[in-house]
């Protein structure tokens, strides 16, 4: 009976021992940090610690962890109904970290949740202030509004907002087909203006180039030699000879006087 009351005394000794060591020894990584509760309160100028060796007083004292680095949230797809009245499907991606352990334990009772909540939220309403086509291709600027208001909204929680990011902007099939349409027409609107701008340079170029032949008649003649080499390099059996329009004109004379 001895030896088992001795057993068992050291049996209890070593689970006091390792229930005090788990306790009152805790390790906390580079990036964390420990929001410690004194009988339930944190005092207003600290109660955070780490990283590294903390020493708690058991049942006094209890800590709670807290993350510092940058997370990455997706916000689910939210239905937006934009300022012209289109009804489409967004999602984004928030990024954001804890800047203030204290404030993010004490001020809101699940940070991370709260964050998302205030996002799709917020998604919805600055989304519907846009019209599609500022929401397709303005995503900068909507990125960066986004950005500010939702760490208006978390800054008093110590959660701070680096980057929000549209993904993905899901349309109506009626509206891609619109849209498709829409890009065709301007396609074609584009490349007629480019057309017609084309002729009239064309234009322009062959009314300097008559300005400058008419000057001088052996230029005309020349060109008229340099359009029947052309013709004959190309291995025709019919050939076109043109006729200089000044010896028209000298039997038009002749007819005349007639």
């Amino acid at each position: 009976m001895g030896y088992q009351a001795v057993g068992l005394g050291i049996m209890v000794f070593i689970f006091i021992g390792a229930w005090l060591l788990f306790n009152i020894f805790k390790i906390l990584k580079q990036y964390e940090r420990g929001v410690i509760f004194t009988l339930g309160r944190v005092p207003d100028d600290g109660g955070v610690k780490g990283p590294g060796l903390i020493i708690l007083w058991p049942g006094i004292q209890k800590m709670v962890r807290v993350g510092l680095r940058t997370v990455t949230m997706d916000v689910p797809s939210q239905d937006v109904i934009t300022k012209d009245n289109v009804s489409v499907k967004v999602n984004a991606v928030v990024y954001f970290r804890v800047i203030d352990p204290r404030k993010a334990i004490i001020e809101v009772e699940d940070f991370y949740y709260a964050t998302s909540l205030i996002s799709q939220t917020t998604l919805r309403s600055i989304l519907g202030q846009n019209m599609l086509d500022d929401l397709l291709s303005n995503r900068e600027s909507i990125n960066a509004e986004l950005q500010k208001v939702i760490d208006e909204q978390t800054e008093p929680w110590g959660v701070k907002v680096t980057a929000v990011e549209v993904k993905n902007v899901d349309l109506p099939v009626e509206m891609q087909r619109a849209i498709a349409i829409q890009a065709q027409a301007e396609r074609e609107r584009r490349a007629k203006i480019i057309h017609a701008e084309g002729e009239l340079q064309a234009s322009h170029k062959l009314g300097e180039a008559a300005a400058i032949i008419s000057k001088d008649p052996v230029a005309l003649q020349l060109r008229y030699l340099q359009t029947l080499t052309e013709i004959g390099t190309e291995k025709n059996t019919t050939i076109v000879f043109p006729l200089p329009i000044d010896l028209m004109a000298a039997f038009r004379k002749i007819a005349d006087k007639a």
